[in-house]
């Protein structure tokens, strides 16, 4: 969704409380395609601070399917997002490449909620999702699910290294 702040721009010091839907359904990202279950409305409070400047406080919660990252069983991922940004208005697309990725989200007179967002799911994304703390992971031979069922699989991981002192090992065995 995009708030046109022309209007807001006018007056130093004016405040504005804005509540916007979140308009895309997956969060795509290098990480992978992760849909939206649910998401509430966005409430924004847009500031003028004078010199074409604004503040942006806001907050929203959205729930994400995101793959537990041992076996992959689909687990609901609450994210809770506070917003809490400034921008200048100055700032215009053909300034420095830095600059304009940090406000990304601000194009002209337009704030797009929908980047805004998706810039602090980024943030806010858990570094590991687990369906339970003692997830068994899936079995790396033939790829069952060990929260699930057994498999027969010999999961001995043998160290290449070690294979003289295996050989040693061996030979004593013998005698």
């Amino acid at each position: 969704m995009l708030i046109n702040l022309s209007e807001l721009l006018t007056v130093k010091g004016k405040s504005k409380e804005y509540r916007a839907d979140i308009e895309f359904e997956a969060f795509e990202s290098r990480l992978g395609v992760y849909k939206v279950l649910e998401s509430d409305k966005v409430s924004l409070e847009i500031t003028h601070h004078g010199n074409r400047e604004i503040s942006i406080k806001g907050k929203t919660r959205l729930v994400l399917s995101i793959p537990c990252d041992r076996c992959l069983q689909e687990v609901l991922t609450p994210i809770d997002i506070e917003i809490e940004r400034t921008a200048d208005m100055n700032v215009d697309n053909s300034d420095t490449e830095q600059e304009t990725d940090e406000q990304n989200y601000i194009d002209g007179y337009n704030l797009d909620v929908d980047k805004l967002v998706y810039d602090e799911i980024l943030i806010n994304l858990p570094m590991k999702i687990l369906c339970k703390e003692d997830c068994n992971g899936i079995c790396n031979r033939c790829g069952a699910n060990l929260n699930i069922e057994t498999c027969d699989c010999d999961r001995e991981v043998l160290d290449p290294r070690m294979s003289v002192i295996r050989d040693i090992f061996n030979n004593f065995k013998e005698v």
